[in-house]
Parts: C-alpha cells; structure tokens; sequence
C-alpha cells in the first residue's frame, strides 16, 4: 500500500468522524482540494518517519507545516484566508479534535506498519 492510498484512507476516516460530530466541511478524497490531500500525504510521511510519534506529535508537525504556509488561526476553515479552528496548540484543541488526531495517527501507524 503507498502513502496515497494511507493518506486516502486517513481522510475518509476523518471526514466520516467529522460528520459524526456536525463537521461537514471535509469533502470526500477525490473532490478533496488538493491542498487537504498534500496535508493527509504530510501526516502520514510523518509517522512513517516518526513511528513512535504521538497524536500530539502529529498535531505539532500539522502546525508547523501549516504555518510555513501561511495559515494562522482562525474561528472558521477557510482556505482562501488560510485560517482554521485547530491552528492552535495541541493541549487547547477540544477533545472531539484530538480524538481526529488519534483517528489518523491510529490508522496511518496501522497501515504503515511492516512498510
């Protein structure tokens, strides 16, 4: 399995657990923009580099490359502006996002192990 497909399935986890909790920004893989998929690939190149890495590990990284971007806090997800809610640190992001952290890091070190 390749880092696309890993990244795919993080996604479509997130996107269904998102809709669980009244998020339905997140737009199925293929009609995702691509900057949300380079962001997944990011996430999973991650813990495929830092195995051991954490939920919180793997938020600090999101952070750090979306700020080299640009992005920056914002009430709202909107990527013309580069803003989003989870622009912060790990420890002040409500549980119901740091249980989409734990989603994606369970399935991506899942996926990637033996790999």
């Amino acid at each position: 399995m390749n880092i696309q497909d890993i990244a795919k399935i993080c996604h479509q986890a997130n996107k269904a657990y998102c809709e669980t909790i009244g998020d339905n920004s997140q737009k199925d893989w293929h009609n995702a923009p691509d900057w949300q998929k380079e962001s997944a690939v990011k996430g999973v190149q991650h813990i495929i580099d830092n195995p051991e890495s954490t939920p919180e590990d793997s938020h600090k990284s999101w952070l750090s490359v979306k700020e080299s971007e640009g992005w920056i806090y914002g009430k709202y997800k909107d990527e013309q502006k580069k803003t989003h809610p989870c622009f912060k640190p790990y420890d002040e992001l409500p549980e119901d996002q740091k249980k989409k952290d734990l989603i994606f890091s369970t399935i991506a070190k899942t996926l990637t192990k033996g790999n």
